[in-house]
């Protein structure tokens, strides 16, 4: 099956930048949210992002305004009728995306493949909520999505090989690199990567030490790029904690017990980046 038309549903951080990368690759991509005011404002951080690579001569704006035009704004789930490809980039919430997929079986042509970017959920446990549990597959994208090569491909206890070899050869036309694993929880990815940002928070929590010298002994001991805190506030506290949860819950292990001050800055709404307050403070 040839790719020629997808859809992305979820306009938010990694939502938006599926669907950048997905117009970058010369597909037709549809971007979907449940409101129009969400679908402009993922619309509008990728014309941002694109703007800037114009500016660094990566791109031209001929080239920026032909990626932007294979962009259209929709927030009807009706608009899959004619997609090839459908990625799911919502809420690590099992019983939404259970709707969305249920909706989404009856909506997409039978040839259509379903991908969820989920960080943790079962990949089989979504594809039995549909008639198409061969053509259910996780891609797990990083963020953010337009730099980051990796796309971690879950395959589900029904994925077809037929639906993998397609989103593995989609996945590098994309410009990534894919890597498949078994369907367990957290994948590969986020099995070793939040029982690090974990035992971070239970440092933090303890008084080890600030978060800045966490991060400090990590960037500069380890070569990290970023440190566990300021990661953890960019991806999220309340989906690390989701994350955590599915974990701790799928293996009984105590090496998953999300960190007591995990538990407190997402009940207080401290969310990290995207609410200006996390672990570090952003409202300046």
């Amino acid at each position: 099956m040839e790719i020629k038309k997808v859809m992305v549903i979820g306009a938010g951080q990694m939502g938006g930048g599926v669907a950048q990368v997905s117009a970058q690759t010369g597909w037709e991509t549809v971007q979907y949210d449940i409101n129009m005011e969400l679908v402009n404002k993922g619309i509008g951080v990728m014309d941002k992002n694109l703007s800037r690579n114009v500016s660094k001569g990566k791109m031209t704006e001929d080239e920026k305004k032909a990626i932007l035009g294979r962009i259209k704004p929709s927030v009807s789930l009706e608009d899959a009728a004619d997609c090839d490809l459908v990625i799911e980039a919502i809420v690590e919430n099992f019983e939404i995306k259970k709707k969305v997929f249920s909706e989404l079986d009856r909506i997409a042509p039978p040839h259509a493949i379903l991908a969820s970017n989920t960080s943790s959920l079962p990949i089989t446990q979504i594809a039995a909520t549909t008639r198409r549990p061969d053509k259910v597959i996780g891609m797990h994208f990083m963020n953010p999505v337009p730099v980051m090569k990796l796309v971690e491909v879950i395959r589900g206890l029904a994925t077809s090989d037929e639906t993998y070899q397609i989103v593995e050869e989609a996945s590098i036309k994309m410009g990534k690199v894919p890597v498949w694993c078994k369907d367990v929880p957290g994948f590969i990815s986020n099995r070793v990567l939040q029982v690090m940002i974990n035992e971070a928070l239970w440092e933090l929590y303890e008084g080890v030490a600030p978060a800045e010298n966490i991060d400090n002994i990590m960037k500069l001991g380890m070569n990290h790029p970023m440190g566990p805190c300021a990661l953890a506030d960019l991806i999220g506290l309340d989906t690390i904690l989701s994350i955590l949860n599915v974990m701790y819950e799928g293996y009984g292990d105590p090496k998953y017990r999300p960190s007591p001050l995990l538990k407190q800055y997402v009940q207080a709404g401290w969310l990290g980046r995207k609410t200006g307050k996390g672990i570090f403070d952003y409202s300046k």
